[in-house]
């Protein structure tokens, strides 16, 4: 499939695709005239892609992730490289939440301080 369909299908813009690509994320045929030929298992990848984007990871951290990904729903090879990196990424999850939970805590001080409850 050409990108605009790979685009239609994951909602995902053909910039953003061509971007996962120069990344290293997405590896389409090319056609005997230059396109892009995107197998039909590549929708799938850009979902995965948009699952693993939206739990915080990078795409460097996704580059090295992806491979570990099997079958249809997020099944996940076990490895310790795959542990590690999860547990790596619960530790920044933890250090976002906890500077947001300050972050709050210094607004809500200042509401108090100008008088607002």
């Amino acid at each position: 499939m050409r990108i605009g369909e790979l685009s239609r299908r994951t909602g995902v813009s053909v910039r953003m695709l061509r971007y996962y690509e120069a990344e290293g994320l997405l590896k389409p045929q090319r056609t005997t005239t230059g396109y892009r030929d995107y197998d039909p298992a590549e929708v799938r990848t850009v979902e995965r892609i948009r699952l693993l984007g939206s739990a915080g990871m990078t795409l460097a951290t996704i580059r090295q992730f992806l491979p570990c990904v099997r079958g249809e729903g997020p099944v996940f090879e076990p490895c310790d490289e795959l542990r590690t990196l999860l547990k790596d990424q619960i530790r920044l999850a933890n250090l976002k939440a906890q500077k947001l939970a300050q972050s709050r805590q210094i607004l809500e001080s200042f509401l108090l301080e100008i008088g607002e409850r």
